[in-house]
């Protein structure tokens, strides 16, 4: 595995060449990314034949939300991964049971990316990030959580929590000493990627998001991820040219290959959810 194009803040789990699709085909992928966001954003959702953003009629009613948690068992002093976590986002559960079905996407880990889609399109609607695109992310960094055998619990929690290899220097992979006293790696003396979305501790410090309004930041939970990593990927520009997508992702992972498999996979989920892929 090639770990040497670790970009400055969040690592990859996935090998290149489980995902890659090619640096040859770059330009024409992200074009088709970017035509695809740029209309969804212009056109009433009823002519919609993509679906990069969550359509209107698909956010929940107030007595509709999507995946309502059961009441909290544990105690006040447990730990943010025993705690009932529900997103900030209401996402209507057709939307998510078709969408889930047509896409392969775990519906829980779907939940999340379209929470954070909507959430961002409160918080910086110019920014014109898609929910595919995050999947696309998602499944990149842990396979929607699924990586070497973990898997996403109802309230959102990687279990068991999902880490990165150590960042030790060793055999091309980025050298990163600890950043964290090994508090969400276990590790005292190397950082390694940490959660669904694979973010570094050192990055998380400075970029967590609580996405499910239970006041902790917590990069097991995809909720929490799936938020930090839309505000991460938004920071700094909008990503509705094929430039700044394309900067956008690199600043996720300063890879090309990598930048050309959430291409290839955000295409792919926007066309399995119009009912064209």
């Amino acid at each position: 595995m090639d770990e040497s194009g670790y970009g400055p803040r969040t690592t990859r789990l996935i090998p290149s060449s489980c995902v890659s699709v090619g640096v040859g085909i770059a330009i024409a992928i992200i074009v088709a990314v970017m035509a695809v966001q740029a209309v969804a954003s212009q056109r009433p959702v009823s002519q919609a034949s993509w679906d990069v953003g969550v359509p209107t009629e698909a956010q929940a009613q107030p007595n509709q939300v999507a995946a309502a948690p059961a009441k909290p068992t544990a105690p006040a002093t447990a730990s943010a991964s025993d705690r009932v976590l529900q997103p900030i986002q209401g996402v209507d559960p057709t939307w998510l049971a078709r969408t889930a079905a047509a896409t392969g996407i775990p519906s829980r880990a779907l939940l999340a990316y379209a929470s954070a889609n909507l959430q961002l399109r409160t918080e910086k609607p110019a920014c014109a990030l898609g929910w595919n695109t995050l999947a696309a992310i998602g499944l990149a960094e842990s396979g929607h959580g699924t990586h070497a055998g973990s898997s996403i619990d109802a309230n959102g929690v990687a279990r068991p929590a999902i880490l990165g290899v150590r960042l030790d220097g060793s055999q091309g992979i980025a050298a990163i000493r600890d950043t964290d006293n090994g508090t969400l790696d276990g590790d005292t003396q190397w950082d390694r990627a940490v959660g669904p979305m694979q973010f570094i501790p050192s990055t998380w410090a400075m970029d967590g998001a609580d996405g499910n309004g239970d006041g902790v930041k917590d990069p097991q939970n995809i909720d929490d991820a799936s938020l930090a990593a839309a505000r991460y990927l938004c920071a700094s520009s909008t990503m509705s040219t094929p430039a700044t997508w394309r900067a956008a992702v690199q600043s996720y992972n300063n890879s090309s290959p990598y930048i050309d498999s959430i291409a290839a996979a955000a295409n792919r989920y926007a066309s399995q959810a119009s009912g064209k892929g």
